[in-house]
Protein backbone atom coordinates (compact mmCIF):
# COMPACT_ATOMS: atom_id res chain seq x y z
CA UNK A 1 0.00 0.00 0.00
CA UNK A 2 1.73 3.20 -1.35
CA UNK A 3 1.52 6.37 1.59
CA UNK A 4 -1.71 8.24 0.52
CA UNK A 5 -2.10 11.91 2.94
CA UNK A 6 -6.11 11.86 4.29
CA UNK A 7 -5.84 14.37 6.23
CA UNK A 8 -7.67 12.57 9.74
CA UNK A 9 -5.26 13.34 12.36
CA UNK A 10 -6.10 14.95 15.98
CA UNK A 11 -5.23 18.76 16.66
CA UNK A 12 -2.41 17.64 18.66
CA UNK A 13 -1.10 15.12 15.76
CA UNK A 14 -2.12 11.81 17.22
CA UNK A 15 -3.46 9.25 14.47
CA UNK A 16 -7.34 9.48 14.38
CA UNK A 17 -9.76 7.38 15.95
CA UNK A 18 -10.51 5.51 12.96
CA UNK A 19 -6.75 4.91 11.57
CA UNK A 20 -5.91 1.60 13.51
CA UNK A 21 -9.13 0.12 11.44
CA UNK A 22 -8.00 1.68 8.12
CA UNK A 23 -4.92 0.63 8.06
CA UNK A 24 -5.82 -3.05 9.78
CA UNK A 25 -8.76 -3.16 6.87
CA UNK A 26 -5.80 -3.20 4.46
CA UNK A 27 -3.33 -5.59 5.90
CA UNK A 28 -3.55 -8.59 3.58
CA UNK A 29 -1.68 -6.03 1.11
CA UNK A 30 1.51 -7.51 3.33
CA UNK A 31 3.43 -4.29 3.74
CA UNK A 32 1.36 -0.50 4.23
CA UNK A 33 3.39 2.18 4.10
CA UNK A 34 1.56 4.82 5.93
CA UNK A 35 0.38 8.58 4.70
CA UNK A 36 3.13 11.14 5.41
CA UNK A 37 3.79 11.19 9.58
CA UNK A 38 5.55 14.66 10.72
CA UNK A 39 9.30 14.54 12.10
CA UNK A 40 8.74 18.03 13.86
CA UNK A 41 6.42 20.98 14.46
CA UNK A 42 8.54 22.26 11.55
CA UNK A 43 7.92 18.81 9.44
CA UNK A 44 3.98 20.01 9.19
CA UNK A 45 2.78 21.21 6.01
CA UNK A 46 -1.70 20.22 5.83
CA UNK A 47 -4.24 20.11 7.88
CA UNK A 48 -4.67 17.19 10.09
CA UNK A 49 -1.63 15.00 9.18
CA UNK A 50 -0.11 13.62 12.03
CA UNK A 51 3.22 13.34 13.80
CA UNK A 52 5.59 10.91 15.35
CA UNK A 53 7.93 12.55 17.77
CA UNK A 54 5.39 12.94 21.28
CA UNK A 55 4.26 10.56 23.79
CA UNK A 56 0.85 11.13 22.65
CA UNK A 57 2.02 10.21 18.99
CA UNK A 58 3.55 7.07 20.07
CA UNK A 59 0.33 5.72 22.02
CA UNK A 60 -1.66 6.41 18.93
CA UNK A 61 0.31 4.62 16.58
CA UNK A 62 0.88 2.10 18.93
CA UNK A 63 -2.93 0.78 18.16
CA UNK A 64 -2.29 1.24 14.55
CA UNK A 65 0.85 -0.49 14.53
CA UNK A 66 -0.74 -3.48 17.15
CA UNK A 67 -4.41 -3.42 14.75
CA UNK A 68 -2.25 -4.12 11.57
CA UNK A 69 0.31 -6.39 13.00
CA UNK A 70 -3.31 -9.01 14.47
CA UNK A 71 -4.17 -9.15 10.69
CA UNK A 72 -0.90 -10.12 9.11
CA UNK A 73 0.39 -7.14 7.88
CA UNK A 74 3.50 -5.58 8.09
CA UNK A 75 3.90 -1.60 8.67
CA UNK A 76 6.21 1.06 7.79
CA UNK A 77 5.68 4.42 9.12
CA UNK A 78 6.82 7.68 6.23
CA UNK A 79 9.07 10.39 7.80
CA UNK A 80 7.52 13.31 5.72
CA UNK A 81 9.06 16.85 6.65
CA UNK A 82 7.00 19.09 4.01
CA UNK A 83 9.27 21.97 3.72
CA UNK A 84 8.67 24.69 2.18
CA UNK A 85 4.99 22.98 1.25
CA UNK A 86 3.53 24.19 4.35
CA UNK A 87 1.28 27.16 5.20
CA UNK A 88 1.57 28.71 8.88
CA UNK A 89 -2.23 28.64 9.36
CA UNK A 90 -1.60 24.48 9.02
CA UNK A 91 1.13 24.21 12.08
CA UNK A 92 1.28 24.16 15.90
CA UNK A 93 3.54 26.82 16.09
CA UNK A 94 2.25 29.28 13.34
CA UNK A 95 5.28 30.07 11.27
CA UNK A 96 6.32 29.76 7.77
CA UNK A 97 7.57 26.27 6.44
CA UNK A 98 11.77 25.91 6.71
CA UNK A 99 13.59 25.19 3.39
CA UNK A 100 16.64 25.08 1.70
CA UNK A 101 15.79 28.91 0.41
CA UNK A 102 13.77 31.20 0.84
CA UNK A 103 12.12 30.33 -2.41
CA UNK A 104 7.98 30.00 -2.59
CA UNK A 105 6.34 27.07 -3.96
CA UNK A 106 3.84 29.40 -5.83
CA UNK A 107 1.52 27.69 -5.47
CA UNK A 108 -1.68 27.76 -2.76
CA UNK A 109 -2.66 24.96 -0.16
CA UNK A 110 -5.58 24.44 1.53
CA UNK A 111 -6.02 25.88 5.25
CA UNK A 112 -8.78 26.00 7.40
CA UNK A 113 -9.96 29.73 5.74
CA UNK A 114 -9.93 27.86 2.45
CA UNK A 115 -7.26 28.17 0.04
CA UNK A 116 -4.24 30.69 0.75
CA UNK A 117 -1.05 31.04 -1.26
CA UNK A 118 1.64 29.40 0.63
CA UNK A 119 4.08 32.32 1.55
CA UNK A 120 7.89 32.30 1.15
CA UNK A 121 9.72 29.60 3.88
CA UNK A 122 12.36 30.40 5.78
CA UNK A 123 16.07 29.27 4.86
CA UNK A 124 17.22 26.78 7.22
CA UNK A 125 21.05 27.47 8.48
CA UNK A 126 23.68 25.03 8.06
CA UNK A 127 22.95 24.06 11.88
CA UNK A 128 19.42 23.47 11.48
CA UNK A 129 19.71 21.72 8.45
CA UNK A 130 21.72 19.30 10.68
CA UNK A 131 19.07 19.33 13.71
CA UNK A 132 16.89 18.53 11.23
CA UNK A 133 18.75 15.54 10.26
CA UNK A 134 18.98 14.80 13.95
CA UNK A 135 14.69 15.28 13.61
CA UNK A 136 14.45 12.64 11.45
CA UNK A 137 16.64 10.32 13.72
CA UNK A 138 14.67 11.04 16.83
CA UNK A 139 11.60 10.53 14.80
CA UNK A 140 12.44 7.04 13.74
CA UNK A 141 13.17 5.82 16.97
CA UNK A 142 9.63 7.26 18.18
CA UNK A 143 8.20 5.18 15.25
CA UNK A 144 9.94 1.60 16.09
CA UNK A 145 8.64 3.01 19.84
CA UNK A 146 5.47 2.77 18.85
CA UNK A 147 5.43 -0.75 17.38
CA UNK A 148 6.11 -0.05 13.36
CA UNK A 149 8.49 -2.34 11.47
CA UNK A 150 10.14 0.13 10.09
CA UNK A 151 10.43 3.67 8.75
CA UNK A 152 10.01 5.40 4.39
CA UNK A 153 12.03 8.20 4.28
CA UNK A 154 10.08 10.67 1.95
CA UNK A 155 12.15 11.87 -0.33
CA UNK A 156 9.63 12.58 -2.91
CA UNK A 157 6.80 14.61 -4.29
CA UNK A 158 8.39 18.28 -4.00
CA UNK A 159 8.78 18.07 -0.34
CA UNK A 160 11.85 19.32 1.98
CA UNK A 161 14.03 16.09 0.75
CA UNK A 162 13.35 16.89 -3.05
CA UNK A 163 13.65 20.64 -2.51
CA UNK A 164 17.56 20.30 -1.64
CA UNK A 165 17.74 18.37 -4.33
CA UNK A 166 16.17 21.18 -6.96
CA UNK A 167 18.69 23.69 -7.93
CA UNK A 168 15.70 25.93 -8.55
CA UNK A 169 14.61 25.43 -4.50
CA UNK A 170 18.44 25.20 -3.14
CA UNK A 171 20.41 27.91 -3.71
CA UNK A 172 22.46 27.66 -0.72
CA UNK A 173 26.02 28.44 -0.92
CA UNK A 174 27.02 26.03 1.80
CA UNK A 175 27.69 22.17 2.18
CA UNK A 176 24.12 21.51 0.99
CA UNK A 177 23.33 23.48 -2.14
CA UNK A 178 25.37 23.84 -5.30
CA UNK A 179 26.95 20.69 -7.29
CA UNK A 180 25.21 17.71 -7.06
CA UNK A 181 26.79 15.88 -4.53
CA UNK A 182 26.13 18.90 -1.72
CA UNK A 183 22.46 19.10 -3.10
CA UNK A 184 22.33 15.29 -2.11
CA UNK A 185 23.82 15.20 0.80
CA UNK A 186 21.06 16.25 3.08
CA UNK A 187 19.00 12.64 2.10
CA UNK A 188 22.00 10.96 2.49
CA UNK A 189 22.77 12.21 6.05
CA UNK A 190 19.62 11.82 6.59
CA UNK A 191 19.11 8.14 5.71
CA UNK A 192 22.50 7.33 7.61
CA UNK A 193 21.55 8.81 10.68
CA UNK A 194 18.48 6.49 10.93
CA UNK A 195 20.11 3.44 9.54
CA UNK A 196 22.61 4.04 12.45
CA UNK A 197 19.65 4.58 14.86
CA UNK A 198 17.25 1.87 14.38
CA UNK A 199 18.97 -0.23 11.39
CA UNK A 200 19.34 -0.60 7.82
CA UNK A 201 16.92 -3.40 7.50
CA UNK A 202 14.46 -1.08 8.74
CA UNK A 203 14.82 1.86 6.91
CA UNK A 204 13.92 2.70 3.44
CA UNK A 205 13.57 6.27 1.48
CA UNK A 206 10.91 7.25 -1.09
CA UNK A 207 12.26 9.26 -4.69
CA UNK A 208 10.23 10.27 -7.35
CA UNK A 209 13.04 11.37 -9.98
CA UNK A 210 11.73 13.87 -12.30
CA UNK A 211 8.66 15.25 -10.31
CA UNK A 212 8.18 18.60 -11.69
CA UNK A 213 4.83 19.36 -9.68
CA UNK A 214 4.56 22.28 -7.28
CA UNK A 215 7.62 24.39 -8.43
CA UNK A 216 10.33 21.85 -8.63
CA UNK A 217 12.12 21.26 -11.13
CA UNK A 218 15.57 19.21 -11.07
CA UNK A 219 17.14 20.54 -14.07
CA UNK A 220 18.90 18.81 -16.70
CA UNK A 221 21.04 17.45 -13.86
CA UNK A 222 18.36 15.43 -12.20
CA UNK A 223 18.92 12.45 -14.14
CA UNK A 224 23.12 12.58 -12.65
CA UNK A 225 21.68 13.53 -8.90
CA UNK A 226 20.20 10.69 -8.88
CA UNK A 227 22.56 8.40 -10.49
CA UNK A 228 25.33 9.29 -7.70
CA UNK A 229 22.37 9.05 -5.17
CA UNK A 230 22.21 5.31 -5.56
CA UNK A 231 25.67 4.89 -5.51
CA UNK A 232 26.03 6.40 -2.37
CA UNK A 233 22.40 4.97 -0.65
CA UNK A 234 22.67 1.84 -1.76
CA UNK A 235 26.22 1.23 0.08
CA UNK A 236 23.64 1.60 3.71
CA UNK A 237 22.08 -2.01 3.05
CA UNK A 238 18.59 -0.60 3.66
CA UNK A 239 15.39 -2.37 3.17
CA UNK A 240 14.15 -0.53 -0.12
CA UNK A 241 14.03 1.93 -2.53
CA UNK A 242 10.70 2.91 -3.13
CA UNK A 243 10.17 4.87 -6.62
CA UNK A 244 7.10 6.89 -7.44
CA UNK A 245 7.77 6.55 -10.94
CA UNK A 246 7.43 9.98 -13.44
CA UNK A 247 8.34 8.59 -17.12
CA UNK A 248 11.97 8.21 -17.17
CA UNK A 249 12.02 4.72 -18.76
CA UNK A 250 15.92 4.96 -19.43
CA UNK A 251 16.44 6.38 -15.81
CA UNK A 252 14.39 4.19 -14.19
CA UNK A 253 16.41 1.14 -15.83
CA UNK A 254 20.00 2.84 -14.49
CA UNK A 255 18.24 3.08 -11.04
CA UNK A 256 17.36 -0.72 -10.83
CA UNK A 257 21.12 -1.42 -12.17
CA UNK A 258 22.63 0.74 -9.89
CA UNK A 259 20.25 -0.65 -6.59
CA UNK A 260 21.33 -4.15 -5.69
CA UNK A 261 18.59 -4.41 -2.81
CA UNK A 262 14.93 -4.22 -2.91
CA UNK A 263 13.26 -1.90 -5.09
CA UNK A 264 9.13 -1.19 -5.06
CA UNK A 265 7.77 0.54 -8.30
CA UNK A 266 4.60 3.08 -7.97
CA UNK A 267 3.60 3.83 -10.90
CA UNK A 268 0.67 6.28 -10.64
CA UNK A 269 -2.64 5.42 -12.40
CA UNK A 270 -1.35 2.08 -13.67
CA UNK A 271 -4.53 0.02 -15.52
CA UNK A 272 -5.70 -2.87 -13.50
CA UNK A 273 -4.08 -5.91 -16.51
CA UNK A 274 -0.74 -4.16 -16.03
CA UNK A 275 -0.36 -5.07 -12.68
CA UNK A 276 2.39 -7.46 -11.70
CA UNK A 277 4.22 -7.03 -15.04
CA UNK A 278 6.81 -4.98 -13.67
CA UNK A 279 7.84 -7.42 -10.76
CA UNK A 280 7.34 -10.34 -13.51
CA UNK A 281 9.70 -8.40 -16.09
CA UNK A 282 12.62 -8.21 -13.08
CA UNK A 283 12.12 -4.47 -13.00
CA UNK A 284 11.18 -4.23 -9.30
CA UNK A 285 10.46 -6.66 -6.57
CA UNK A 286 7.33 -5.15 -5.44
CA UNK A 287 4.94 -2.85 -6.62
CA UNK A 288 2.67 0.03 -4.59
CA UNK A 289 -1.06 0.77 -5.58
CA UNK A 290 -2.80 3.67 -3.76
CA UNK A 291 -6.16 4.49 -4.88
CA UNK A 292 -7.09 0.88 -5.59
CA UNK A 293 -5.96 0.14 -2.12
CA UNK A 294 -7.31 2.72 -0.91
CA UNK A 295 -11.01 1.54 -2.45
CA UNK A 296 -10.19 -1.70 -1.81
CA UNK A 297 -9.51 -3.35 1.50
CA UNK A 298 -10.00 -6.53 0.30
CA UNK A 299 -7.38 -5.82 -2.70
CA UNK A 300 -5.60 -9.08 -2.81
CA UNK A 301 -8.83 -11.07 -2.95
CA UNK A 302 -10.22 -9.05 -6.04
CA UNK A 303 -7.01 -9.22 -7.73
CA UNK A 304 -7.10 -13.04 -7.22
CA UNK A 305 -10.64 -13.51 -7.88
CA UNK A 306 -11.14 -11.35 -10.75
CA UNK A 307 -13.71 -9.44 -9.01
CA UNK A 308 -14.57 -6.00 -10.29
CA UNK A 309 -13.22 -3.16 -7.94
CA UNK A 310 -14.89 -0.41 -5.77
CA UNK A 311 -13.81 3.04 -7.48
CA UNK A 312 -12.56 5.78 -5.12
CA UNK A 313 -14.38 8.73 -4.14
CA UNK A 314 -11.81 11.66 -4.13
CA UNK A 315 -14.19 13.64 -2.40
CA UNK A 316 -13.53 11.70 1.05
CA UNK A 317 -9.25 11.67 0.41
CA UNK A 318 -8.72 14.29 2.79
CA UNK A 319 -10.34 15.04 5.79
CA UNK A 320 -14.22 14.04 7.05
CA UNK A 321 -14.86 11.01 9.01
CA UNK A 322 -15.53 7.62 8.35
CA UNK A 323 -17.21 7.61 4.52
CA UNK A 324 -14.88 7.28 2.08
CA UNK A 325 -12.24 5.73 4.41
CA UNK A 326 -13.49 2.40 6.64
CA UNK A 327 -16.78 1.97 4.91
CA UNK A 328 -15.41 1.25 1.59
CA UNK A 329 -17.27 -2.91 1.23
CA UNK A 330 -15.58 -5.89 1.08
CA UNK A 331 -16.66 -8.62 -0.92
CA UNK A 332 -19.21 -11.23 1.19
Amino acid sequence: MAPMTRSRAKADGKPGELAAEYYAQRASVGLIVTEGTQPSDDGQGYLATPGIYSDAHVAGWKKVASAVRDRGGHLFIQLMHAGRMSHPDNTPHRRPGVAPSAIAPGVPMFTAKGMQDIPAPRALTTEEVRQTVADFRFAARRAIEAGADGVEIHGANAYLIQQFFAPNANTRPDEYGGPIENRARFAIEVATAIAEEIGADRTAIRLSPGMTMWGIDEGAEGPALYRYLMGALDKLGLAYLHVAHRGNEPLLADIRKRWTGTLILNRPGRPRDEIGADVASGLADLEAYGQMVLANPDFVVRLKTGAAMNEANPNAFFGGDGQGYIDYPALA
